[in-house]
């Protein structure tokens, strides 16, 4: 690097930090501080080596940049500003209502995959893009994450350290901002480089160590990343929070908040610049690789049958991904449980094992949407609840994932409640704009497996382990945000959902000896619910119970009140709710229904006590 390329590197450092101030000042909040470490790291990365057509965001040749520290965006937005995406004056929108450029990055603004601040995701969605790179699209494109050293305590960033390294991501690199202080306090290693480079080159990386404020050496480590082979690199980084302006300086208690003086800051680090950058473009136009599509042949079951729904997800998902070659499946290891198998037998190109990393699969579904695949994530759904904060984040970036999770309620039978899922369909609801559905038979699954393909935002589908009988015909439909009447009574409407649908119906057959007749709902859709179809069935018959194989907090029965309530005119019925109403143990499948209270017999009573 000639003397040239480094003043003009240290003067765009400079802007940088000039304008991550100007911005956080023009807010009067956020992480100018944590901005100012990384100015040069982001300086020569942009100027040097990021390879993107600022004219257009969509090039699929383009890298990928994540800013796994999301907090540090005025530093993302000051470097889109010198490179022409962003102008000065929305920069200084920073943080204000309507602006798209809020606290922390979403995909409202161009060049960003993901929404970050939720530390500790970033990094596992670059794993996702790399492995996307290498094995989908195929393309020779770049992944660079922006890592904090605060949140490298985030069990997150070793999942995906330790599956970067595994897959001897080449095309990864991680830029760890090592600038020794946390929101409170010093972080916990400080700038002990040495102790995060014994701990990732145990995990398979290539580590460089350096000054992060020393344009060659961060030139040369940058370099030195894109050209490893068989392995990703993490560039460690000795920097200083809020470099350049003395008063923030390597202080603690600095984090989080505008300068006290933005104005001499501003003056202390040389005033505004003007500069430009013309970012290299990738070197040639590229096309993504596309998997060809089929014809969709679903499995069919004769009605009768008994069939788990979570077999008859495997084998649909196996089907749907001949129909489509977007559709690709990631495991957590449990393949053989969730059924998962038959794609990976049918598929196995498309299909990616994450071991029991759950945070990492989620991440990598979400990294591998962003670049136009569908994919579907299978765990029980016990297991998911640990990664549900990525599916939070997965939410706030507009992603389109679809999510599978086995072995719901305490119909499992003995393996006991660390096995069972009883929050999921609470947890699923709750979140912005989902969909969560709930077959109760093989062909309902079939087909609701497909559809979800061609939905949008966060799909949820929960399946069961044990058989239950197959009740619909193969061609039957089954519209999102609809519902299916199964039996048609004048006393009560008994709404059910999955294996509860089965019991109910045969709650129906036993209250029809006791002379009393029901309506059945199989509201296998749960959100959104088909609420004008329950509204009519509950204003019929005057009296509701619902039921379901889950606590009794959040799920079915809560969605059903809200639907009841929220009405134009709201329908002021009685209704009776049965879930879980206790913690299980271990038992048989039918014993465990029973037991929970949500058994024929249990069904059978809550309608005779809404009736007497």
């Amino acid at each position: 690097m000639d003397e040239l390329d480094y003043r003009f590197l240290c003067e765009l450092a400079a802007q940088l930090r000039v304008d991550s101030v100007r911005a956080a000042a023009a807010a009067g909040s956020g992480h100018p501080t944590s901005s100012m470490s990384a100015a040069e790291l982001m300086a020569v990365l942009l100027a040097r080596h990021l390879r993107i057509d600022v004219t257009d965001p969509a090039n699929p040749a383009n890298d990928h940049l994540v800013f796994s520290k999301g907090h540090a965006s005025p530093l993302l937005y000051a470097m889109l500003k010198a490179a022409g995406v962003v102008t000065d004056d929305e920069l200084l929108t920073f943080r204000k209502r309507g602006s798209r450029l809020e606290g922390h990055p979403t995909p409202q603004v161009p060049f960003v995959d993901v929404a970050t601040g939720s530390l500790g995701f970033g990094l596992p969605v670059g794993v996702g893009l790399a492995l996307t790179a290498r094995s989908l699209d195929r393309l020779p494109y770049h992944v660079w994450v922006l890592c904090g050293d605060s949140e490298l305590a985030e069990g997150s960033m070793w999942e995906a350290f330790e599956h970067a390294g595994h897959e001897g991501l080449n095309n990864l690199t991680a830029i760890i901002d090592v600038n020794r202080l946390g929101q409170r306090g010093p972080t916990r290693h400080g700038w002990d480089l040495g102790a995060y480079a014994a701990r990732l080159g145990a995990f398979g990386w290539h580590t460089i160590e350096i000054d992060g404020h020393d344009p060659g050496q961060i030139d040369y480590a940058l370099a030195d990343a894109r050209a490893t082979r068989r392995r990703p690199t993490a560039i460690i980084a000795r920097t200083c929070k809020g470099r350049g302006v003395s008063a923030v300086e390597n202080r603690a208690g600095k984090h989080g908040k505008p300068l006290e003086d933005a104005e001499r800051a501003i003056e202390e680090l040389g005033g505004p610049r003007s500069l430009t950058v013309e970012v290299t473009p990738p070197d040639a136009p590229a096309t993504p690789y596309r998997y060809a599509d089929g014809t969709l042949d679903l499995p069919e079951y004769e009605v009768g049958e008994r069939v788990a729904t979570r077999t008859a997800f495997g084998e649909a998902l196996a089907a749907l991904g001949t129909a489509r070659g977007d559709v690709v499946a990631l495991d957590g290891e449990v393949a053989d449980s969730t059924k998962l198998e038959a794609f990976a037998k049918a598929h196995p190109e498309r299909f990616f094992e994450f071991y029991i990393a759950e945070q990492q699969m989620v991440a990598a579904a979400v990294g591998m949407a962003a670049r136009g695949w569908t994919p579907y994530a299978a765990t029980f759904a016990a297991f998911l609840t640990r990664a549900y904060d990525f599916v939070r984040m997965a939410a706030v970036s507009r992603s389109g994932i679809c999510l599978v999770g086995s072995h719901g309620g305490v119909s499992i039978g003995e393996d006991g409640p660390s096995q069972m899922g009883l929050e999921d369909l609470a947890a699923f609801r709750a979140v912005h704009g989902s969909t969560v559905l709930y077959p109760c038979d093989a062909n309902q699954t079939a087909r609701l497996v497909a559809d979800m393909a061609g939905l949008e935002g966060i799909r949820y589908l929960r399946t069961t382990r044990g058989e239950t009988p197959v009740i619909y015909g193969p061609g039957e439909e089954f519209p999102v945000g609809g519902c299916k009447i199964l039996r048609t009574g004048g006393q009560a409407t008994v709404v059910a959902a999955g294996v509860t649908v089965h019991e109910a119906l045969a709650a129906a057959d036993l209250l029809a000896e006791d002379g009393v007749s029901v309506t059945v709902v199989d509201a296998y859709s749960i959100k959104p619910l088909d609420s004008a179809e329950l509204l009519d069935a509950a204003r019929a018959t005057g009296k509701v119970v619902t039921v379901e194989d889950h606590w009794p907090e959040g799920g079915l029965g809560d969605a059903v009140l809200s639907a009841l309530a929220g009405a134009p005119v709201p329908v002021l019925v009685p209704v009776r709710k049965l879930g879980v109403s206790r913690m299980p143990g271990s038992a048989t499948s039918r014993e465990q229904l029973e037991d929970a209270g949500i058994d024929r017999g249990a069904i059978r009573a809550a309608v005779l006590s809404l009736l007497h």
